[in-house]
């Protein structure tokens, strides 16, 4: 007969301790990938932006509770950074704060991806189960990518002080009216204003097509990053025009969302995360 013992603290803490290695062992081996063969892309249009956000909203409908407990942290350090542009007088980065947030926004939708992808399938969609998932391999893969991204929305940061300090600056504003005022109404205000844009326009495309499959496919399947980087490259250079359109769609929507003081995306953000999945659904063989 198979008896339960209570071992003592140092064979239990060597038991947790190769319990922990292990799950270690499986997220730093995730990251790379085994199998270099990429799936299958279709070609997607209109009709498949349509279908997924209808599939969005209906996840969202379905798991409104547990989503919006999953994004409830984003819209919260948006208005942290906020309020800390205001409060050390770098008011010029709020604008650059509020638009390159959102380079970060795959990364906090990891748990809905995994949502839709069991309410899909008819599965458990508790939050123990979600977590239980997004662990041992997916864990590494994913927080490479999310680092990624991390570094990338820091450089956008730099990127628009510069500008900023090239136009307006280098003298910091303590009021916004004042800064706003001098934003239109001089030549180097709309100087920051178009080579922003431009700038910007270069960070944000990048990221739409390395993070426009990538997130779901490392929660879906067993590759590792440089496999969905590729996959999401090759969807997006097979579907420039939609992918084009799933930007501007994103873009709106998070610009839409952070209006009222960030909580808009509250609600916003769990469509698009729920609405990505089925995309990637339509998009990859």
């Amino acid at each position: 007969m198979h008896r339960e013992t209570i071992g003592n603290p140092l064979s239990w803490s060597a038991q947790k301790l190769a319990g922990i290695g292990r799950s270690a062992g499986a997220a730093v081996d995730g990251i790379g990938s085994h199998e270099m063969t990429l799936p299958g892309v279709r070609q997607i249009g209109l009709a498949d932006i349509r279908a997924a956000l209808r599939k969005g909203v209906q996840d969202f409908a379905a798991l409104r509770t547990d989503v919006i407990t999953a994004v409830a942290l984003y819209p919260v350090i948006g208005f942290v950074l906020a309020a800390w542009a205001f409060n050390a007088g770098q008011v010029h980065l709020l604008f650059p704060l509020a638009a390159g947030f959102p380079l970060v926004g795959p990364v906090a939708a990891i748990g809905l991806y995994e949502m839709s992808r069991r309410r899909e399938r008819g599965e458990d969609t508790n939050w123990g189960a979600v977590l239980a998932t997004l662990r041992g391999r997916v864990l590494g893969p994913v927080l490479t990518l999310g680092c990624l991204l991390a570094v990338i929305f820091a450089f956008w940061v730099i990127a628009a002080h510069a500008i900023w300090a090239a136009t307006l600056g280098p003298e910091p504003y303590d009021s916004l009216r004042v800064f706003l005022r001098d934003t239109v109404t001089t030549s180097a205000g709309w100087t920051m204003i178009l080579a922003g844009f431009g700038v910007g326009f270069v960070f944000a495309a990048g990221v739409l097509c390395v993070s426009l499959v990538s997130f779901p496919m490392l929660i879906d399947r067993p590759v590792g990053v440089p496999v969905a980087l590729a996959t999401s490259l090759a969807v997006a250079r097979r579907n420039p025009g939609t992918t084009a359109l799933w930007g501007l769609i994103v873009a709106v929507a998070l610009l839409l969302g952070t209006i009222p003081l960030f909580a808009g995306l509250i609600v916003v953000l769990p469509i698009l995360g729920h609405a990505t999945w089925h995309l990637y659904r339509r998009a990859v063989v």
